[in-house]
C-alpha cells in the first residue's frame, strides 16, 4: 500500500497485522480525492482509521490538519509509525478510543472539520448512523464534506448532508455527501 499523490507520493504505508482492519485501496483512494478534487487547508476527520490511509492521503494533497481515530492499538501504532516515517506528525492528532466518543467530545469543544471520512468496519455502519445524524452537522461547515466507504449496494446517507456522488469501487461503494445550507 502506497500514497496515491502529493507530497509523499509512492512511499509505503504500513497496516497493522490481521483482520481487524480493511486498509482503503490505492484504487479507492484515488478515485476518492480525484472526486474531492481539492483538500487543501482542509481540516479533516478520519474515523475508524485503520493505517492512516485515507488520512495521510489528504495530508500528502495538502490538507492543513488530520484526527486519526481508532480503537484498536496496532492500528493507532500503525497511524503514528506511517505519520513519523512520513514527515507528516506534526500536522496530525491521534486518537486512540470510540469513534461516537470523539465525535461527541469534537462537538462539546466546538470543533470543525472541513472533511470527514468515515470508513467503520461495515457491519456497524447502520447502528453509526443515529450518531453521525446528531452530532456531525454540529461540527462539519456549510459547504464541508463527508465521506462514507460501506460495503457495496448501500446507500448511506447523514442528516444535514446532500449526496453529491456515490460510487461502486470493488466490494465498496463510496459515498461523498456536502454539508447543506438547510439546518437539520
Amino acid at each position: 500500500m502506497r500514497v496515491v499523490a502529493g507530497a509523499v507520493r509512492g512511499r509505503r504505508l504500513v497496516a497493522p497485522a490481521g483482520r481487524e482492519t480493511r486498509p482503503s485501496s490505492d484504487r479507492l483512494r484515488e478515485a476518492l480525492f480525484a472526486a474531492l478534487a481539492e483538500v487543501h487547508g482542509d481540516t479533516v476527520l478520519d474515523l475508524f482509521a485503520g493505517s492512516g490511509a485515507l488520512g495521510i492521503e489528504a495530508l500528502s494533497r495538502g490538507a492543513a490538519s488530520c484526527t486519526f481515530c481508532d480503537g484498536g492499538a496496532p492500528a493507532v501504532a500503525a497511524i503514528r509509525e506511517n505519520l513519523a516515517t512520513l514527515g507528516l506528525a506534526g500536522a496530525a492528532r491521534v486518537v486512540r478510543g470510540d469513534a461516537t466518543r470523539l465525535l461527541a467530545d469534537e462537538h462539546a469543544r466546538g470543533a470543525r472539520y472541513d472533511l470527514v471520512l468515515v470508513d467503520p468496519p461495515y457491519a456497524i455502519l447502520q447502528s453509526l448512523v443515529p450518531t453521525l445524524d446528531r452530532l456531525l452537522p454540529a461540527i462539519v461547515p456549510v459547504g464541508g464534506r463527508l465521506v462514507i466507504e460501506s460495503a457495496a449496494g448501500t446507500l448511506p446517507c447523514c442528516v444535514g448532508f446532500d449526496v453529491c456522488s456515490r460510487r461502486r469501487i470493488g466490494a465498496a461503494t463510496l459515498t461523498i455527501l456536502t454539508r447543506s445550507e438547510v439546518a437539520a
